[in-house]
């Protein structure tokens, strides 16, 4: 969503499962794995594909993906100039571990529009599908779940915020969700709009925020 990660982390993913001896096709893994935690993620390595990663396997798997980090993630385009219009409470509600959100704000220089409102699925029991981690991040700004507005570019994301009585926004601006099959899997679940980059975002936001 603010960061262009999920190519590059679904990457490392899928060289991380090779290793291990199970070939897993890069559109199946998007599918599979896109918005979930790591927690889910590893759960469901094992149940569907037999597959354990150790400890040591998963620390080579971030090792390695922070290095990529650091050399190719770039902010999603039009970010800033959204993050400047809202004058609201702002906050990260990511899937990804705590460690791996700061370094993806902090190496595209966003760090300082949501620090320190950073909320990881490593801070609740159940990570998306479930509302858990929105709820949190909602008991933590202290505003309720009604008056709250995600933006999301995973079918389990919407659905998780759906789940805790949030509006809303599909996003399909990532390198991942640029497909026509990817868009309809967002639009199935009818969130308030869907979004196809920042610019578009930023109009529906001015509008809504307008009151037309």
């Amino acid at each position: 969503m603010l960061v262009d990660s999920e190519p590059l982390a679904i990457r490392v993913l899928a060289d991380t499962i090779a290793a291990a001896g199970v070939t897993i096709p890069l559109d199946d893994c998007y599918r599979l794995f896109l918005g979930q935690s790591l927690a889910t993620t590893t759960a469901l390595l094992h149940r569907d594909h037999g597959i354990d990663l150790s400890d040591a396997d998963l620390t080579r798997m971030r090792q390695k993906l922070f290095t990529v980090f650091r050399k190719e993630l770039r902010p999603i385009p039009g970010i800033l100039e959204v993050l400047r219009f809202l004058e609201l409470p702002i906050c990260v509600a990511s899937s990804s571990q705590l460690d791996r959100i700061r370094l993806a704000l902090n190496v595209t220089g966003l760090l300082p529009a949501f620090k320190p409102h950073i909320f990881s699925a490593s801070m609740v029991a159940h990570g998306k599908p479930a509302p858990d981690l929105f709820l949190y991040a909602a008991e933590r700004m202290q505003i309720a779940p009604q008056l709250c507005l995600v933006i999301e570019d995973s079918p389990a994301g919407i659905e998780a915020a759906q789940r805790a009585g949030m509006a809303v926004i599909g996003f399909t601006g990532g390198g991942h969700a640029k497909t026509d099959s990817h868009r309809k899997a967002l639009e199935a679940l009818h969130p308030l709009t869907v979004v196809d980059d920042m610019t578009e975002l930023l109009r529906f936001l001015q509008g809504a925020l307008s009151g037309s």
